[in-house]
């Protein structure tokens, strides 16, 4: 068994294989295929097709823990045993990356991304993300060059703005999007009138407030306004996407999903997490060269 050590105490990257392009995974939190097709968004598409794929799980921390041993949102065949599936989406990234002898024997035992490409391939490797869930005290931050949660849980802006991505050099980034996630908020919107719905951060900091106040269940006119902030919020990602993709590369990777859907009412549903219902899981996915 290979020792998994802290990400400080290993050897020096190996030098990255010629050719090796830069990977950057846009995870757009909360973000539903169907909604998503309601948008107009011509530099997703510009990036290829918008496919209609499954999460695997419900909610921000499982889908990006799973994101990160390298399986990401899955299509959903009949008569395919789940082992041919994995192998053929761990196989995808010699195509993605350009490394065709990549050796994915070497994620094991880990099973973790970032570890297996600053290790074995030579990638520097980064995530900016806007959910406290994911923050860095987090099991996610591991294999990580840096690793960092923003000061805001909605500024795509500023994320592009710390993004840096080396022809000469090769990196994989994580960018966890929170303009997409309720409330919906970009750009200095002014999203006060919506109740604040705590994650998981802010159930444990309120456990012993004996004070919490109920929030009234949105009327379908309000589920109806939270969907169309969902594709302005959408759309306004896509416009911030096309300034990402000029400060790119020509020959980098790019994968846009999400972690999760998001239910509008369906059903008497609302939200992520705790819920079984078939919406939550259906993400958009995207993928291809820099545009």
């Amino acid at each position: 068994m290979n020792e998994v050590r802290p990400l400080e105490t290993r050897p020096p990257r190996p030098r990255p294989p010629a050719g090796a392009r830069s990977l950057v995974v846009v995870v757009l939190d909360s973000l539903r295929h169907d909604v998503a097709l309601e948008a107009t968004t011509p530099t997703l598409d510009a990036l290829g097709v918008v496919e209609r794929r499954f999460s695997y799980a419900t909610w921000t921390a499982p889908s990006h823990y799973n994101l990160l041993t390298g399986l990401l949102p899955h299509l959903s065949p009949s008569r395919v045993y789940a082992s041919d599936l994995y192998r053929e989406d761990y196989r995808r990234y010699g195509a993605r990356l350009a490394v065709p002898s990549i050796d994915f024997e070497a994620l094991l035992p880990g099973l973790w991304l970032p570890s297996y490409l600053h290790d074995a391939v030579g990638y520097s490797t980064h995530a900016l993300v806007s959910m406290p869930v994911l923050n860095p005290a987090t099991g996610v931050n591991r294999g990580f060059d840096s690793y960092e949660l923003m000061d805001s849980h909605h500024d795509l802006p500023g994320m592009i703005d710390r993004l840096r991505v080396d022809h000469a050099s090769p990196s994989f980034w994580m960018l966890n999007v929170g303009e997409t996630h309720y409330p919906y908020t970009f750009a200095g919107d002014d999203a006060s009138r919506w109740p604040r719905i705590s994650g998981v951060h802010g159930v444990v900091k309120r456990l012993e407030d004996p004070e919490v106040p109920t929030i009234d269940w949105f009327t379908p006119a309000e589920m109806d306004e939270l969907r169309a902030r969902q594709v302005a919020a959408l759309e306004f990602c896509d416009g911030q996407l096309a300034l990402l993709f000029d400060r790119l590369p020509a020959d980098c990777w790019v994968i846009v999903t999400a972690d999760h859907g998001e239910l509008f009412g369906e059903d008497d549903y609302f939200g992520h997490g705790p819920i079984n219902h078939p919406k939550v899981n259906e993400v958009p996915f995207v993928e291809g060269l820099v545009p």
